[in-house]
């Protein structure tokens, strides 16, 4: 029997008062559970948490984690501990529901709260469930998924099988969280179509908020082979770590995958290479701490959220678009949306593969729902283009809006060389904006939910 968890959403509302602040401000709390078991009151649960939380003029961080206690019988509390940014300060929120048999109601909706930093108390307060408005989307929100597994583990070995004109890609992005600075570090292997012998190459780039970005390429090397993941010299990526140098640049980072596997393409896509190319994600989101050395000075990233991500195909498309967009609370949105160089498909406006990961569940339920509505009945279009490229589309009962901005002089432009020697230019920026409005067919389109990301969006445009 497959083994069951637990999902739901939490909003908490109150007041907090910073050591450092006369003003008693305002708090909003907005929190994603997952538990890798079936939530009982019997016994002592676990959970992670994501979500988002905003205090009143000083904060609002997309991006906190932590961990939650459900122990209504045995401990009889519900402990909450999150880490979030201040101000670029790392703080931990720490609290507890004291759970009581003769005052359960109160009990079970007010947590008491501390906030330290580096061990010191900073802040105190408390928060609320608000139980007229927060109940029925907590109870209809409640989900009992399928566990996830270690699905990030199956996809770090090479997918190239020795076939000439064949080209693969590990890639991590990935945004400081205390300075705001983008990462990208790009691993490419190479099957030149000649038949020549296949080599491997790449580069990295740091996109700092005040200024243009700074990158530099490694290799090439001749491709080694018979490693689980991919060698260039001493740069390397293997399950759970990534390491190398390259000019100035040097980076040691060790990965935590979070969340299940994500197929931008279809599934069978990756195993059967019948599409031009096949892209997935090992994992959702990810987490990255460790160092980056690059020219101008040194990251150090603790939990720094990001992701990575294969590509395995022919070569470059004749133009195309990607964005991953982490929208907070374990929410993901993935597109690539792109013009093949086959014949045929060369003639077709920009096909569109979309993924939305949101609570617990992927929409559309199918990938290939979004690249053949297109080509059949027009149902999702994109329009590529600098600085500003929008997609847009329907499938079911939801229609999705985005529009993906990528900031002039915050974007690297880089060349690529495809096996069969043809020459192609991307446009890659780690701190674009993005605006992502979904929508419900309720009688008439409802608005669902909107996320709006400002520099933390990882997009690409790319062309011939």
């Amino acid at each position: 029997m497959t083994a069951r968890g637990t999902l739901f959403r939490e909003t908490m509302l109150g007041r907090v008062r910073l050591a450092d602040d006369d003003a008693d401000r305002p708090v909003r709390l907005d929190l994603l559970a997952r538990a890798d078991s079936v939530m009982l009151p019997h016994r002592t649960t676990t959970a992670r948490l994501t979500g988002r939380i905003r205090i009143a003029g000083r904060a609002d961080d997309a991006a906190p984690e932590g961990e939650l206690e459900i122990s209504p019988l045995v401990r009889r509390r519900i402990r909450y501990r999150l880490r979030f940014v201040l101000e670029g300060r790392r703080l931990l929120l720490d609290g507890w529901k004291s759970v009581s048999f003769t005052r359960p109601l109160s009990s079970m909706t007010v947590l008491p709260y501390t906030l330290y930093e580096d061990g010191r108390r900073v802040g105190e307060g408390t928060l609320r469930f608000p139980l007229a408005t927060g109940l029925l989307p907590f109870l209809s929100g409640l989900r009992f998924p399928r566990a996830a597994g270690p699905g990030a583990d199956r996809y770090p070995a090479p997918r190239w099988d020795g076939t000439p004109g064949r080209t693969e890609v590990w890639y991590t992005t990935l945004t400081d969280p205390v300075t705001g600075s983008g990462v990208w570090l790009h691993h490419e292997l190479v099957a030149p179509l000649d038949g020549t012998p296949a080599y491997a190459h790449g580069w990295v780039a740091v996109f700092p908020p005040d200024g243009p970005a700074e990158h530099a390429r490694f290799g090439p090397t001749p491709w080694p082979g018979g490693a689980p993941g991919f060698t260039a010299g001493d740069v390397r990526v293997a399950p759970g770590r990534l390491t190398g140098s390259a000019g100035p640049f040097g980076w040691t980072l060790t990965e935590q995958p979070q969340g299940p596997p994500l197929h931008t393409f279809p599934r069978w896509s990756w195993r059967h290479p019948w599409l031009p190319a096949s892209h997935l994600l090992p994992a959702t989101r990810a987490r990255y701490s460790g160092t980056v050395r690059h020219g101008t000075g040194e990251l150090r990233l603790t939990d720094a959220p990001g992701a990575s991500a294969r590509l395995y195909g022919h070569g470059n498309a004749r133009r195309w678009a990607w964005l991953h967009a982490d929208l907070g609370g374990g929410d993901v949105l993935e597109i690539v949306t792109a013009v093949s160089t086959r014949r045929g498909l060369d003639r077709l406006p920009p096909l569109v593969f979309l993924r939305l990961y949101r609570d617990g569940r992927t929409w559309p339920r199918r990938a290939e729902r979004t690249a053949v509505g297109w080509a059949g009945v027009g149902r999702f279009r994109a329009d590529i283009g600098l600085p500003r490229w929008r997609v847009e589309g329907r499938a079911g009962l939801r229609r999705i809006h985005v529009t993906v901005t990528q900031p002039l002089d915050g974007t690297l432009a880089l060349d690529y060389t495809d096996p069969d020697g043809s020459a192609a230019v991307c446009r890659n920026s780690e701190r674009a904006d993005a605006e992502v409005c979904l929508e419900r067919w309720w009688g008439r389109w409802r608005p669902e939910a909107a996320w709006r990301l400002s520099g933390t969006a990882h997009a690409e445009v790319g062309e011939r």
